[in-house]
Order: structure tokens, then sequence, then C-alpha cells
């Protein structure tokens, strides 16, 4: 058998693979009428649309996840190379840990955390 007939017979199993995969879908399918779209809320009906506006509120609230999420993607390599740096990978650390304190203590003063 040559090569291009055996290329050919596999790409003859694959259409018919395929051709096969999509009748037994054709032939098993429940009901051919779309689904109502709806947003899956943990069972309850949703009470607003799906694209409504964010009060502005919540802008800070996720910057203050994103700082610490970021502190977590910088402390993980961190802890593999600790050993390795010696003292001054802790006081970059630290220093780093200063910074977004500091950022959280500013946010906290102005208000940024109260939600009334």
């Amino acid at each position: 058998m040559s090569g291009f007939t055996a290329a050919l017979s596999l790409l003859g199993v694959v259409v018919l693979a395929v051709t096969g995969v999509y009748g037994a879908a054709w032939a098993l399918r429940i009901s051919q009428a779309p689904l109502a779209a709806q947003s899956f809320t943990s069972g309850l009906d949703p009470v607003e649309h799906a694209v409504s506006r964010f009060h502005v509120r919540w802008y800070t609230v996720t910057m203050l996840f994103l700082a610490f999420d970021m502190e977590m993607v910088f402390m993980y390599p961190w802890t593999l190379v600790i050993s390795v740096m010696g003292a001054s990978a802790v006081i970059e650390m630290f220093v780093f840990l200063a910074v977004l304190l500091a950022g959280v203590v500013y946010a906290w003063r102005e208000g940024a955390l109260r939600w009334t």
C-alpha cells in the first residue's frame, strides 16, 4: 500500500467517524426547539439584566482584590528562592508588603471600604 493510499484511507475513516458522530447526535437529540436563555444563579430567577451596571463602589473593592492577588503572584516565586537569596529577599518582600499596606490604609482612610 502506498503512502497516498494510506493517507486517503485514513481520511476516509476520519470522515466516516465524524459523519457517524453527527448522525448519532441527530438521532439521539431530544427536541429541536431552542431552550430559553437564562443565566444560572443557583436555581433562582434572575432579578436584573445580565449586563446591568455595577455601583462605582465595587471599583475600589476590585482594585483591592487585584492588589492582594498580585501580592500572591509575587509571593509564590519568592518562597521558592528565599533560601538562595537570603536576607535581601526577606527585606524586599517586606518593602513590597508595606507598599500594599499603605494602599489599604489609604483606601480605608478615604472611606473606600464603607458601604453606607
